[in-house]
């Protein structure tokens, strides 16, 4: 009977474990509940064991369920690297290569890293977008994007995986004309929530209800970086920004950094990361593509 067991069973178990309740699983597998019911009770007489207490109103793991769900998911796991590998090499080169990129990516690596592609690659279309926060994350859960480079959204769905390629330097600033640029010293918490601070907004849900470095209170939302950078300009309010994208302004004087109390001595970096499907990672060109964003820092 143990050589019966599906992956299809084991897939169910994961969800019903990760998901909290039969009817959760099966609103995420797209499954009647009755079905993830009796999928799992046809596991656990396979097995001949309980792997879930049914007695209260949700279903709980019993101790024998959670330790089997580790064994479960590196199953799984390895049976859909199994899948991706072989998709890889069954497709050879890709026929295009279709890549979001976080706006807070340095543009100049952005741009040499393209340059080197069209040359390596001459026969391979790139499609390339540039967005924020979910933005990024959402095409390649969708499939429209093959990679994703991910900085201004840190945490990611379990549906993709990702891979280290560098820190973005950010500073915060503010124009010379507003009043946070004339105070030279560490400017306190309570300061800085009396101020506009312009962010950016996401255009997707996958963020909703998580900030990232919010500290006022008052907020202007913005969808585009370049708004963003003008607004700043202009003394509208203050924000964080790549130093690669402000660095001309700070040495003329068109923007001015300013020194927060919560981010002393410096304002932290944005790691920025390539992610993918695990059922669906680079090919040869997309590893390529990747090799040199990731040796090609501000």
């Amino acid at each position: 009977m143990l050589d019966g067991i599906s992956m299809d069973q084991l897939r169910t178990f994961l969800a019903a474990a990760d998901e909290g309740s039969f009817s959760a699983a099966g609103r995420k597998l797209r499954r009647a509940q009755s079905a993830v019911s009796q999928t799992l009770a046809n596991l656990e007489a396979q097995i001949d064991v309980q792997l879930f207490d049914r007695s209260n109103r949700y279903p709980v793991l019993t101790e024998e369920g959670a330790a089997l769900l580790v064994q479960a998911r590196a199953v799984v796991n390895g049976m859909d690297g199994f899948k991706a590998k072989a998709r890889t090499i069954a497709e050879g080169l890709e026929p295009e290569l279709s890549v979001v990129v976080d706006v807070m990516y340095p543009i100049e690596s952005l741009t040499l890293a393209v340059g080197l592609f069209r040359t390596a690659f001459p026969h391979t279309p790139l499609r390339l977008y540039v967005e924020a926060l979910g933005a990024v994350v959402q095409p390649v859960l969708e499939g429209t994007c093959r990679i994703g480079i991910v900085g201004s959204m840190p945490t990611v769905p379990d549906a993709v995986e990702g891979e280290k390629l560098l820190d973005v330097p950010m500073v915060t600033v503010t124009g010379p004309s507003h009043p946070l640029a004339q105070d030279r010293g560490v400017i306190r918490t309570r300061e800085l929530e009396q101020h506009v601070q312009l962010v950016l907004t996401d255009r997707t849900t996958l963020s909703g209800g998580m900030t990232y470095g919010v500290l006022s209170p008052l907020t202007w939302k913005l969808a585009d970086l370049g708004a963003k950078h003008a607004f700043l300009r202009a003394g509208f309010g203050w924000g964080h920004m790549p130093l690669a994208m402000v660095r001309n302004d700070l040495d003329a004087g068109t923007l001015v950094q300013i020194q927060i109390e919560n981010f002393q001595p410096d304002t932290p970096p944005i790691a920025m990361y390539a992610v993918h499907r695990k059922d669906s990672p680079p090919g040869p060109a997309g590893r390529w593509f990747l090799d040199k964003l990731k040796h090609r820092e501000d």
